[in-house]
């Protein structure tokens, strides 16, 4: 069978990009960057974007490109024989279910609050109103399934139609309006009045704040949002690199990626801190962000209903070019495993995402008792914290050590596939060699660890 590959460099960018931004570019870094002094906390995350999350990203992209198959058989390919590296392929795979467990749930409450401030629910509500429509929400099973099921058809019936004619064409047009969206929103916030506070608060450095959250707490934050918000060690990133050609070098595509995800990620702290601080709301972080405060401003403001709506339906781009994206990686596994064609596997894996999605809808609500992690806690929770705690890191250090020890891919083998073509190059010194074989596994070791540790706190 004949693999597919992408039609332009931009449709690559922006499917990637897409798969890379994330409900968490919203939810938390507008709010950490503001709590952890600004600008200067932006420099320290912008430093670990280039030291720590573009090498995993190349290694992810040079595997993929490099052995031109997804996570289910990469291992198989480039491994030596006997080496042991095969079974690595397991993190990616569960990895990619599990995600979409719950981001699927995630993605159809964006969907549903979209159709809400269009029809104007929250235009004149009390707070007491949004907050409780909220909770209304997440006690009502059938109204979560049933969005749940909706994100999912979307998703899926996209990857139906191939990589070209469906991933590609509605990712570029998705993307490309979610950053529209995103400028006119950004605009509209800062124009409002007040909005020189939140503005202040968001990006003036503030060395008093990384003082008192302490230095080591600000360094953390920065190093784990800068490994997070690339969607780094599961493969996810993987099979776009299985669908590229020679013609570019790596680096120079993940860089551009990086950017893309970084200016989502800051935009969209134009957009909600600012308004925050004009209406004199605190900004939170979480899920209460988007589904409380800002639903509680757009109640307020003149024009409300428009204006939620172009938010919640840039957040509803969002959170569907990331389920696009790693719904084509559950689709090829099938593909690649057990040598279906695209409709059976897309239609089988529609099917099975439905089902294990369903624990983390009835988290909220029917199995509401399981508190994985104390009073508050719920099933979304644990498969969070699998995901993010565990599988991210554990397989981000599976790429690096793969591709630099010699029983693995190994260092020159990896160094010619992402050099190939034209662009930025991936440094080649014994400095970064050294680097990337032995100083980031440590870093990535101690963002599992500490992972752990603030889970025990």
């Amino acid at each position: 069978m004949k693999r597919e590959s992408f039609g332009s460099r931009l449709g690559f960018i922006l499917v990637s990009a897409g798969c890379a931004i994330g409900i968490g570019n919203v939810w938390k870094f507008p709010y950490i960057c503001g709590e952890y002094g600004g600008a200067a906390f932006i420099l320290i995350y912008l430093c670990f974007l280039v030291i720590l999350g573009i090498p995993v990203l190349v290694s992810e992209f040079a595997v993929g490109r490099g052995s031109h198959t997804s996570v289910a058989k990469c291992f198989d390919k480039l491994a030596p024989e006997g080496s042991g590296w095969k079974p690595l392929k397991s993190i990616g795979i569960i990895g990619c279910y599990m995600l979409m467990m719950f981001y699927t749930t995630v993605g159809g409450w964006m969907l549903y609050y979209c159709v809400k401030s269009l029809r104007g629910d929250f235009t004149g509500a009390s707070p007491e109103a949004v907050t409780q429509s909220f909770s209304d929400m997440l006690g009502n099973a059938p109204t979560m399934m049933i969005w749940m099921v909706i994100i999912c058809l979307i998703g899926f019936a996209v990857c139906f139609m191939g990589l070209q004619n469906g991933i590609e064409k509605i990712s570029k047009v998705m993307m490309s309006a979610l950053l529209i969206i995103m400028v006119v929103l950004a605009v509209h916030s800062v124009m409002m009045e007040g909005a020189g506070e939140g503005i202040r608060f968001y990006l003036v450095p503030d060395f008093q704040k990384i003082k008192d959250a302490g230095i080591g707490n600000v360094v953390f934050a920065a190093l784990s949002q800068s490994f997070f918000t690339l969607s780094i060690g599961i493969g996810a990133m993987l099979i776009f690199g299985s669908y590229l050609d020679k013609s570019r070098s790596l680096t120079g595509e993940a860089v551009s990626i990086t950017i893309l995800d970084t200016f989502v990620a800051l935009t969209a702290g134009f957009i909600i801190i600012p308004a925050c601080f004009s209406y004199g709301i605190q900004p939170d972080a979480g899920p209460s962000l988007i589904f409380i405060t800002l639903p509680n401003i757009f109640a307020k403001m003149s024009g409300g209903a428009l204006w939620g709506s172009l938010f919640f339906l840039f957040l509803t781009f969002a959170a569907i070019s990331t389920i696009i994206a790693v719904f084509e990686n559950l689709i090829v596994f099938n593909m690649e495993l057990f040598g279906w064609d695209r409709k059976k596997s897309v239609v089988v894996c529609a099917v099975l995402v439905v089902i294990l999605s369903i624990p983390c809808v009835l988290g909220f609500n029917v199995l509401s008792g399981f508190q994985p992690f104390g009073d508050g806690s719920n099933i979304m929770d644990l498969e969070d914290f699998i995901v993010s705690n565990n599988l991210l890191p554990l397989g981000s250090l599976g790429y690096l050590l793969f591709c630099t020890r010699k029983n693995g891919w190994g260092w020159d083998n990896f160094l010619k596939e992402a050099n190939t073509g034209e662009g930025i190059k991936f440094p080649g010194g014994k400095v970064f060699k050294f680097y990337l074989t032995y100083i980031l596994p440590l870093v990535v070791l101690f963002i599992f660890v500490q992972g752990y540790i603030t889970m025990i706190k």
